[in-house]
């Protein structure tokens, strides 16, 4: 199957299922589409960069080390509104280079709690994504859901921005990833 097909399939499934899920509430369904509407509609256009995944030294063997790519490098686009409460809401599409040297793609929301820095117009970021990731090393490239942390610092139109995968399980060889990407507001 091709790729783009994959992207369909989970896409579908998601349409299919949503309705279900809500038929006792939709205006729960109603509200989410019109909140994400409105970030998309009212936030400023956003450029991606992408180009470091940090592979934790005591995660991972000085072999599997020297195989991995940590020049992860990308590129994406999105829209981000800075909310009532001064918090950022982000929609994006991204898609880079993983640590096997192959696309990753990912598209999602994410939010983030800004608090500013004393007076000097910069302000750090707290928050979370939950996004569609489609890899080839999982589940031969299907998308599948990923919640991740983020954090950033920068200005209000541009972040250097975090985001951790965790280490997935007591083996070696696997998580405890951190990725490190610029969001540029236009």
């Amino acid at each position: 199957m091709r790729r783009y097909q994959h992207w369909l399939a989970a896409l579908a499934c998601v349409a299919a299922l949503t309705p279900a899920a809500h038929a006792e509430d939709t205006s729960l369904w109603q509200d989410t589409k019109s909140h994400l509407g409105n970030i998309w509609d009212q936030g400023d256009d956003a450029i991606y960069l992408s180009g470091i995944a940090h592979h934790g030294r005591s995660t991972y063997t000085k072999e599997k080390l020297n195989e991995l790519n940590e020049h992860a490098w990308g590129l994406g686009y999105g829209k981000t509104l800075r909310n009532a409460d001064g918090n950022d809401e982000s929609l994006f599409g991204f898609v880079l280079k993983d640590s096997h040297r192959h696309p990753q793609y990912m598209a999602g929301y994410a939010y983030e709690w800004v608090f500013p820095v004393a007076k000097t117009g910069l302000e750090v970021g707290v928050g979370g994504t939950a996004m569609l990731m489609s890899r080839q090393d999982y589940f031969g490239g299907v998308p599948f859901p990923v919640p991740l942390p983020l954090a950033s610092i920068g200005t209000a139109k541009g972040k250097v921005m975090f985001a951790y995968v965790p280490r997935l399980s007591s083996n070696k060889n696997n998580g405890d990833v951190l990725l490190i990407f610029g969001r540029i507001e236009m």
